[in-house]
């Protein structure tokens, strides 16, 4: 069975239609944010009355799945050591000192349960963002234990509940969920199902995409998540390889890509020979104007520009480190979905 990418269907009313629910999701994102960010504020601000007085924490460990979200974003602010701890369990050195915290979206993972079941025995001070009646609530209820509830599910929602508590309470940056929001309602208009193919940068980058081999990057911290998180929707929508890494690893697999055949008829026995394709360099640029930044920059664009291979850039002017984050995700992500789209089996 041959696969192939009909362009044509970005463009279908009738088959966006069958897509709504996807692509509704997608445009709500910036919706969900603002949701989570009110219904927690009272949660918010009555864990930050409590902690007046208090002393810094000797550290702050992110546990669960998403620690490293939460770590990308603080490990640059926070004025205590920062460790994120994705296991089912917690360092050995963890105890009374220290401040836990946890992302758990769905809040049904026994592996967060288990770890913040183990905070608590410690007695560490424990914050989640979690909703309230879920498993990892009740394995976090204690003394020291505060719940910030969310409700929609949504990771990034979630991530800045959390992270404007800990702005709040002097251990990590602004998150401004404003700001995060309004990023992902920009995305989400410029990438409408309802903007056509010569507008719509999504659909131009699912093109672009469709038969090629995606090598992802971002050059700061966060942009590097975001080129992780690209690369996955990518896979789980097209079911072909994409690969995202640092600069040292992606310029060996650039390097390697065979010289451009021009006289190659990519029709002649398509359904007999798979296609061979060719890599793509997708940079995500959050702005960052850090020197190493732009020097691996730099070696990528060469490396491809040796060998012939297309590069592709999403880029962002968002105000705060976690609306650009937010906003190369969400691009990358629609893109994913109108390639999905786009495949055709015969």
């Amino acid at each position: 069975m041959v696969t192939w990418f009909d362009e044509a269907r970005l463009d279908d009313e009738r088959v966006l239609g069958a897509h709504d629910v996807a692509l509704r999701a997608l445009a709500e994102s910036g919706a969900r944010v603002r949701r989570e960010s009110h219904d927690a504020s009272a949660a918010t601000a009555e864990a930050i009355a409590g902690q007046q007085g208090l002393d810094q924490p000797r550290a702050v460990i992110a546990a669960g799945p998403d620690s490293r979200l939460l770590r990308a974003v603080l490990e640059p602010w926070c004025p205590v050591p920062f460790v994120a701890w994705p296991g089912p369990a917690l360092p050995g050195w963890a105890g009374s000192l220290d401040l836990v915290v946890m992302l758990a979206p769905e809040g049904s993972d026994r592996s967060s349960a288990s770890a913040v079941a183990e905070a608590v025995r410690r007695g560490c001070q424990v914050v989640v963002a979690c909703p309230p009646t879920s498993l990892v609530a009740e394995h976090a209820a204690g003394r020291y234990t505060t719940v910030l509830p969310t409700v929609t599910g949504d990771q990034l929602a979630t991530a800045v509940v959390m992270l404007d508590y800990l702005a709040q309470v002097r251990l990590g940056p602004r998150a401004d969920a404003d700001s995060v929001a309004i990023a992902l309602d920009a995305v989400a208009q410029e990438c409408s199902p309802f903007r056509d193919l010569a507008v719509n940068p999504a659909k131009m980058l699912a093109i672009a995409l469709a038969d090629t081999t995606p090598i992802v990057w971002g050059g700061s911290v966060l942009a590097a998540r975001a080129a992780r998180r690209v690369a996955e929707s990518i896979r789980r929508a097209s079911g072909r390889t994409a690969l995202a890494g640092d600069a040292e690893h992606l310029v060996p697999v650039l390097e390697a890509a065979r010289p451009r055949d021009v006289f190659a008829d990519p029709f002649a026995d398509a359904a007999d020979v798979p296609a061979d394709l060719r890599p793509l360099l997708l940079v995500l640029d959050d702005g960052a104007e850090d020197p190493v930044v732009r020097e691996q920059r730099g070696r990528l664009q060469a490396a491809a520009a040796r060998r012939d291979v297309r590069v592709e850039t999403v880029s962002t002017d968002a105000a705060t480190e976690v609306a650009r984050y937010a906003s190369l995700v969400l691009q990358g992500t629609y893109a994913s979905e109108y390639l999905r789209i786009g495949f055709v089996e015969d």
